[in-house]
């Protein structure tokens, strides 16, 4: 992996998971464009470096997340800890039980479904699809929100489901997750809150075991790690930037925005494979 290309897609990597646009779409594009403009042409398939290099971003855009989220993390882990002590649920503890819930949903899932996700990595127009459907799902979410209900066991199971579901590149975890909140009467700035805090679990464990499972340590001590530290500094940063904004924003916007635009990503990009590589 060039040195280049890593901090751009680490860039990327860090402006696109925390926006309702989907990461692994976004990197699938910006590696096709790589490879359009240095000449070279588009494999489609994922060497061992480069799933290191998406594992390893990932974990860069989950810090900024932690770091971000610091003081509710300690907050929501202070409260837990009294609700135990006093054998008594409070928001904060029903709070870190729904997210446990919702990481043994998404892992559950996630296995079943493991191969067809395989299958669709290296189905650009494919992913331009599930990419064209999130954009749906953002629009439709906003004609039916309405704001005013408490994240519950029940629509944490939901949301769950939809993360999931996220698991597809081309469907974007934030935004499936946020809209799966809204189409509930959930609050845009708690459904975001949410999202964004239920992701930590979820990737740290597939952080932790897909290099355990499918990487080999000797390989891995061959990667360009120059270019992988790059690109993880340039994911923690702009994530951390744009986690800090989107959370400002949700108060002043709605998801319409981000469903036009991923509407016009995907058909552009969809014309882009189907007429130059062909794939």
């Amino acid at each position: 992996m060039q040195t280049l290309q890593a901090v751009i897609t680490g860039a990327i990597q860090g402006l696109s998971e925390f926006l309702p646009i989907s990461s692994s779409a976004h990197i699938v594009f910006s590696n096709a464009l790589f490879e359009l403009i240095s000449g070279n042409e588009l494999s489609g398939v994922a060497n061992s470096e480069e799933i290191f290099f998406d594992i390893m971003v990932h974990l860069a855009t989950l810090f900024a997340v932690f770091i971000y989220f610091f003081n509710d993390l300690e907050l929501i882990i202070k409260d837990s800890f009294v609700a135990l002590k006093e054998r008594k649920h409070n928001e904060n503890s029903k709070l870190i039980s729904y997210i446990l819930l919702t990481t043994i949903i998404t892992g559950a899932i996630g296995i079943i479904i493991k191969a067809p996700v395989e299958a669709i990595i290296t189905s650009p127009k494919m992913i331009c699809v599930l990419l064209f459907i999130t954009g749906c799902i953002l629009l439709l979410s906003e004609k039916a929100y309405k704001g005013d209900q408490k994240i519950t066991l029940k629509n944490s199971i939901i949301i769950a489901i939809a993360q999931a579901l996220a698991i597809f590149p081309g469907f974007s975890r934030s935004g499936l997750t946020i809209a799966a909140a809204l189409f509930q009467g959930i609050d845009r700035v708690k459904a975001a809150r949410f999202s964004f805090l239920m992701s930590i679990p979820i990737i740290t464990l597939a952080s932790m075991v897909y290099p355990m499972i499918e990487l080999d340590s000797l390989e891995i001590a061959g990667f360009n790690m120059k270019a992988i530290i790059l690109g993880f500094s340039s994911a923690f940063i702009t994530g951390y930037v744009c986690i800090k904004y989107f959370m400002q924003l949700l108060g002043k916007i709605t998801l319409k925005c981000f469903g036009c635009y991923c509407l016009f990503v995907s058909v552009l990009m969809f014309l882009l494979f189907q007429f130059y590589y062909h794939v």
